[in-house]
């Protein structure tokens, strides 16, 4: 039986988070979708991979050793990539997932199918469709109706399921394991939940505080000195805290991220930046991103109402109540930004100027008070994106541009090609 991990139709309600990534990309907890994939099921089930087109040549590249887009056997279980795996997803899929021909389908989510080959729509080229039509997909199997599975259906979704999903990857983690080079003169509270990985630094004056919670610094990441780590934060390998740093509160920071200032419940990706003072909460903060200094995000509304959201066609009404900042892959802010709460940034946006920018910016724009909204010249934002990747000792492949290209010309609607 063939596993095939797929992207469906609800791609359109995760943008811009989802535009340079596959859903099961997307982060909640410290570990994305596709990790917690590998984790429960890919160590006894070799996964294949579903996603759209444009984002398949780098996503190959990446993982070479993955089967991707192509179905190589008659029997085939999909598996929802919005969906978060855990122990109950593992043990389904332990004992077969389910029977041939049927599906299990969770309000209008297809969660789990599986399938014989010749039921599926191919091309040509005998691989998958950009997206999977999962009414299509369901058409005719046996429907059985299901409850209590967690999906990723809206772009605010990965941090409302954050402060859980942070308990649940903690089970990942050796706590109690002391391993770095920690300053006598730090203070750790409730070892017993707390790790520090080989080749970390936690330098003078800083407190790892896992009364509630745990705290856990990856291998070779830094912790300056006064910062305050405490409640469930997470600092990837090689990310580091500044000086003086408050990570408080549900917070995990990607590989090779650096932060500094007031920062709680928020999900900060690889190779992102908001170093220095200034308030992130409740925030999703997407890789290649830099926050200028003094950048602040309101979370909260003065009248303590559910938050709506401006998706630049329309407007809906979450079922949160804190909700702060969405920003997509290689945007930014300039010193002293103001973000309003529920505020989305497109991919490769520039934000600047004074007073809140609009509670929507769309991808590849510049935003600024005064001049309004214009779009970012293609050739100047690749320059600036290769520049930014650069500095990281990350080079920009040409798949990686190809699929940067594509983007923005979509976005912007210009001509395309798959």
């Amino acid at each position: 039986m063939q596993i095939i991990i797929f992207e469906d139709e609800r791609v359109s309600f995760l943008k811009p988070l989802a535009n340079l990534k596959p859903v099961y990309g997307l982060v909640s907890g410290f570990l994305s979708l596709d990790e917690k994939f590998q984790h429960y099921i890919g160590a006894a089930h070799p996964l294949s991979y579903h996603l759209r087109r444009y984002l398949a040549p780098f996503f190959s590249e990446q993982h070479p050793d993955r089967l991707v887009n192509s179905i190589e056997d008659d029997d085939v279980l999909f598996v929802n990539g919005r969906l978060i795996c855990d122990k109950r997803v593992a043990q389904i899929v332990a004992t077969g997932g389910v029977d041939s021909g049927h599906a299990l389908v969770q309000g209008d989510d297809l969660v789990l199918a599986r399938v014989r080959r010749d039921r599926l729509r191919l091309d040509q080229d005998e691989m998958l469709t950009d997206l999977i039509d999962t009414a299509e997909l369901s058409s005719g199997l046996v429907v059985d109706k299901v409850s209590g599975f967690r999906m990723i259906r809206y772009v605010w979704d990965a941090i409302g399921f954050h402060a859980a999903e942070l308990k649940n990857d903690s089970e990942t983690l050796e706590l109690g394991c002391i391993e770095g080079n920690v300053h006598p003169s730090a203070v750790m509270v409730n070892r017993s939940n707390v790790y520090i990985g080989a080749d970390a630094v936690v330098k003078a004056g800083a407190v790892i505080d896992a009364t509630e919670g745990f705290v856990a610094v990856g291998c070779g990441a830094v912790v300056e000195p006064q910062a305050v780590l405490m409640n469930s934060v997470y600092l990837a390998p090689w990310s580091k805290a500044n000086i003086g740093a408050k990570i408080y509160s549900n917070v995990a920071v990607g590989l090779a991220s650096k932060v500094g200032g007031e920062v709680e419940d928020s999900i900060i990706e690889p190779f992102a930046n908001k170093q220095h003072d200034g308030f992130l909460g409740h925030s999703y903060l997407s890789s290649w991103c830099n926050l200028g200094a003094g950048t602040n995000t309101s979370d909260l509304k003065n009248n303590y109402s559910k938050i709506v959201l401006d998706m630049g066609s329309h407007k809906v009404l979450t079922d949160l109540q804190f909700l702060g900042l969405i920003m997509g892959d290689h945007s930014k802010s300039s010193i002293n930004s103001m973000f309003n709460t529920g505020t989305i940034v497109g991919t490769s946006a520039n934000v600047f100027g004074e007073g809140f920018p609009p509670k929507y910016i769309p991808s590849f724009s510049w935003a600024g008070s005064a001049a309004g909204i214009e779009p970012y010249e293609l050739d100047k934002a690749v320059g600036t994106a290769r520049k930014v990747m650069e500095r990281r000792r990350v080079s920009m492949s040409l798949s990686y541009e190809a699929m940067f290209r594509f983007l923005a010309l979509r976005e912007q609607g210009g001509e395309v090609f798959i």
